[in-house]
Order: structure tokens, then C-alpha cells, then sequence
């Protein structure tokens, strides 16, 4: 009996030891090319795989925030053996790389939270509408990325006068308790978007696309309603303006077709005729405008509509041409008569052959 058990347990023995050296061969530490870590620290568990008791040793310190540094293998082998950690597996590994991790908040980030934590305060407007600049220029801003919160702002200080502002923000953060603490300075303006001139405009020159960009300017700085871009191509300054000057709603008119003591060309408009002919104008006018000509043929002033560039429309003949008399409607008549042909005499004269 004790023979049998005897022989048993050195059977049993005999099949453990193979599965005891694949478990060696398993759990050996094996190096790693790349390790992503978020603390200050390197440890010997970042580095490498089964590393067990040894994995919260510290080895290393970590890059900074949101960078990454390279390791030789060789100097890693040396530094881990220096901490009783033997046997490293690195097959064709020549050196790690380690990344550390953070949280970053771009320059832009930061303004919208300065803006939207001033908007519809302190007498300003939307946050859209509000440029931020800080006393320290901030290209961008990196935490530990353990602080997972948003922004919250929750002490806020602004002067209208100066557009200075003192915000606090606090970000809850993962691995403590009390929240991150940030304090931002700077400057708040509110702006507009306003149609900017490139170049010295007189007034009689049409405004084209070429001459027109857009800015935004302090809202303080801007008297009147600014005028959209898209409004002012095409139309005329009310006066010359230099380059670099706002455009306003008043500022703008729109062009004068018709000048005064320009040749026109007349158009008699009524329903079933059209004529033209040659005229003067005895004002100025913009398109729909009303404005007085001379009829250079009758000598008569008339007034009419500027309807294109040194053209203006006469709607209804009554001022110089009227309408040829209408037919009298004759009774009936005996079916073996014929009806009289009545001839209507027009007033109008010719029109020139050719107009202008």
C-alpha cells in the first residue's frame, strides 16, 4: 500500500515538473518597447510585464507632461538590476520609449472659458463676441491628466472700465480630493465684426470685394451700426475714406446712375409702347430713384424713375406722350353695310433712330 502511494506521488511529481517549467517559461518579465504612464514616476511594472513584487518599485523619473522620452535597453537592464530584477526578456528591443500622459488645454480652450465665464456680465455680450488676451502668453496649458473635470469658474473679478479681468477655475481631479486650482489675468473686450477698408477710397468710386475685408474692433471703438460686407459691394461712399477706416451703415449710398447735367436716355413706358429719346438729367440719382430730366426734342421737364446707368423711365403718357385716342365704339349695323374705319391720330413724334 505504502509502495503504491509511494510510486503514485512520484508519477505525479515526475508530470508536474514540465508543467512547472512552462509556467516559468510564462510568467518570465519581458521587456516593453513602449509604456504609457500618468504619474510623476517611472516604475519597474511599467517597464516590464510579470513583474510581481518588483512592479512598484520606482526606476525612473517620468517626462514631463504630454511628452516622451526614449530609453536604451542597456542602460533599462542595468537600472533593473540594480534593483534585484534579473532575467529581463528583450527579444529585439533597443530601446523603450515612455510617454506620459496629460491634459491639455489649448490657448484657445482657455479664452472661450475666460469668455463664457464673463458672457451677459458685467455689462458685456455674447461669448462669441469677447477677445480675451492673457498677461502671460499661454500657447497651452498641460495637468496631470488625473484632472478629468471641467473648468468651472468659481471666483470672478472684472473692471469695465479697464476690460481687466481675475478669474479662478478649479478641475476636479481623480487622485486627490481638493480640486486643481487655476487663476488666469488678463484683458476682456467685447468686439464687433465690422467691414474694414484695404485702401483710400474716394467717393465716386464703387466699393468692390477687393477693397473690403473683415475685422473685429473694441464695440467701444465703433459709433453707429457697422455695416455687413456683403451690403457694402457695390454701393459708393457718402465721402472719401482712408484705408484702414470701419464702415458704417451711413456711410454708404448707393451709386448715382443718372448725374446731374448728364445725357440721358428717356423711356416712355405705357402699356403697349415703348419709346425712347434723348434727355438731360436735371439731378442726380441712385437706381429707383426720382429725379427730374429735360426732353431735349419738347423742351419739357419731365420726372421719372432712374431704372439703369443714364436711363430714366417715364411710367404713363401723360407727361409727354400720351396714348393715341381710342376708337368710338359705333352702334350696330345693317349686315349689308360695312362699319366705318375710324383712324386714331398720335401725338407721339418718331423716335430717333437710333438712341442714347
Amino acid at each position: 500500500m505504502i509502495r503504491m502511494t509511494l510510486a503514485t506521488a512520484s508519477v505525479l511529481a515526475a508530470l508536474a515538473l514540465p508543467a512547472r517549467a512552462a509556467d516559468d517559461a510564462i510568467v518570465a518579465p519581458t521587456l516593453r518597447a513602449s509604456v504609457t504612464v500618468t504619474a510623476d514616476v517611472v516604475r519597474v511594472g511599467d517597464l516590464i510585464d510579470n513583474a510581481g513584487s518588483t512592479a512598484m518599485i520606482p526606476v525612473y523619473r517620468s517626462p514631463d507632461l504630454g511628452t516622451t522620452g526614449a530609453l536604451p535597453v542597456a542602460q533599462v537592464l542595468s537600472v533593473l538590476r540594480a534593483k534585484q530584477v534579473i532575467g529581463v526578456m528583450t527579444g529585439e528591443i533597443k530601446e523603450v520609449s515612455v510617454t506620459r500622459l496629460a491634459r491639455t488645454f489649448a490657448n484657445k480652450d482657455l479664452e472661450n472659458a475666460v469668455a463664457s465665464a464673463l458672457e451677459r456680465r458685467f455689462g458685456l455680450g455674447d461669448a462669441a463676441n469677447i477677445t480675451v488676451t492673457f498677461d502671460r502668453g499661454v500657447s497651452e496649458l498641460r495637468l496631470d491628466a488625473s484632472n478629468t473635470g471641467a473648468l468651472q469658474p468659481v471666483a470672478t473679478r472684472y473692471d469695465a472700465r479697464s476690460g481687466r479681468f481675475d478669474l479662478t477655475f478649479e478641475i476636479n481631479n481623480d487622485n486627490n480630493p481638493a480640486p486643481t486650482k487655476l487663476r488666469f489675468t488678463g484683458t476682456a473686450i467685447e468686439t464687433v465684426e465690422v467691414a474694414v477698408l484695404t485702401r483710400d477710397i474716394d467717393r465716386a468710386e464703387l466699393l468692390k470685394s477687393s477693397d473690403i475685408v473683415l475685422e473685429r474692433r473694441p464695440k467701444a471703438d465703433v459709433t453707429g451700426e457697422p455695416a455687413l460686407r456683403d451690403r457694402t459691394i457695390g454701393m459708393q461712399l457718402r465721402r472719401p475714406m482712408r484705408a484702414g477706416t470701419p464702415i458704417r451703415v451711413a456711410d454708404i449710398v448707393k451709386p448715382d446712375f443718372v448725374q446731374r447735367d448728364q445725357n440721358v436716355t428717356i423711356i416712355y413706358q405705357v402699356p403697349g409702347l415703348y419709346l425712347t429719346t434723348r434727355g438731360k438729367a436735371i439731378e442726380s440719382g441712385a437706381e429707383g430713384d426720382t429725379v427730374s430730366v429735360l426732353n431735349v426734342q419738347s423742351k419739357r421737364t419731365l420726372t421719372g424713375i432712374v431704372t439703369g446707368r443714364g436711363q430714366v423711365t417715364v411710367q404713363g403718357a401723360s407727361q409727354a406722350a400720351p396714348m393715341p385716342p381710342a376708337v368710338e365704339q359705333t352702334s350696330s349695323l345693317p349686315r349689308d353695310r360695312s362699319a366705318p374705319v375710324a383712324l386714331a391720330q398720335s401725338q407721339i413724334s418718331p423716335a430717333p433712330a437710333k438712341s442714347e
